[in-house]
């Protein structure tokens, strides 16, 4: 089965690679080898490689920036998904798309369906449900999955940010006002593997089990990172508000996402995000 990977240099990309059956024939291509927002650039490769699936982990991320930066946010998330889904539809691919729980304005008290109504607060959560909907206009039996905190043992990330700071710093201020799921990229490209093996199609969401406050996930490090000798002392994390830390895009304060139709499919629970985190800080030690 000959797969293509978009924003493979990327640590969900990273990891689809390391997790993909072995019938699978990877091109994995990043960036530099594939501009998913160049339509004619998709077509031909897409038309060259001749792909039974493509999974797009590639995807412009910087929430803050994206406030600045609208064209390229939008060229990557938005133009770039139905980019790919026309080339898969005209190819008979099929197609993996992941998506963000920013597409939610986060004001329920309860976790959103894929079916919730959507509301996104800024750019980033805009193109990214101009991606969806341009994904499910192009190929309408494209897998669409959403996710939100996504964190790995490589690239740039909350985990490998906040070692460094409690490393550096006599106290660490955090968020404690916004409400969502950490999610161990090893474990999302695992489900992802699953859920197109299982022919899923639409809309679904995928994290680890259990929510957190940014300052809880943040606590959790710094304890599990200890305990694993990861860090070598331990310093006061103190919560603060979202007023407390003004950013140039608003975030929504609870995008917990309901998992209820994924589980339905791989016929198995999402492990709770403490359990993901411990597995990823083990390897982070494993390797040095």
């Amino acid at each position: 089965m000959k797969v293509i990977i978009t924003g493979a240099g990327g640590q969900l990309g990273q990891a689809l690679q390391r997790c993909a059956p072995e019938d699978a024939d990877i091109v994995a291509l990043d960036r530099a080898a594939l501009d998913i927002g160049d339509a004619a650039a998709v077509s031909a490769c897409v038309a060259e490689v001749q792909p039974a699936l493509i999974l797009n982990a590639a995807a412009y991320t910087a929430v803050d920036k994206a406030e600045s930066d609208r064209d390229l946010a939008w060229r990557i998330n938005a133009d770039g998904p139905g980019n790919l889904a026309r080339a898969a539809a005209s190819s008979g691919a099929n197609l993996v798309h992941v998506s963000t729980d920013f597409v939610f304005d986060g004001t329920s008290g309860m976790p959103y369906r894929p079916d919730s109504p959507v509301a996104p607060l800024g750019v980033y959560g805009a193109s990214k449900r101009a991606g969806e909907e341009a994904v499910l206009a192009a190929s309408p039996q494209a897998l669409i999955v959403r996710t939100a905190w996504v964190y790995g043992d490589t690239g740039h990330n909350f985990v490998r940010t906040m070692l460094r700071l409690v490393a550096e710093r006599d106290e660490v201020r955090v968020v404690a006002d916004q409400i969502g799921t950490p999610t161990y990229a090893a474990g999302l490209a695992d489900v992802l593997w699953r859920l197109q093996t299982a022919g899923a199609s639409g809309l679904h969401h995928w994290t680890d089990s259990g929510a957190a406050s940014w300052y809880d996930f943040a606590v959790a490090i710094q304890e599990e990172a200890v305990v694993l000798g990861l860090l070598n002392r331990a310093v006061p994390i103190v919560p603060i508000s979202t007023r407390d830390y003004p950013t140039p895009a608003q975030r929504p304060s609870y995008s917990v996402l309901d998992k209820s139709s994924t589980v339905a499919h791989i016929g198995a629970p999402a492990p709770h995000w403490r359990v993901h985190l411990r597995d990823m800080l083990g390897v982070i030690k494993a390797n040095g």
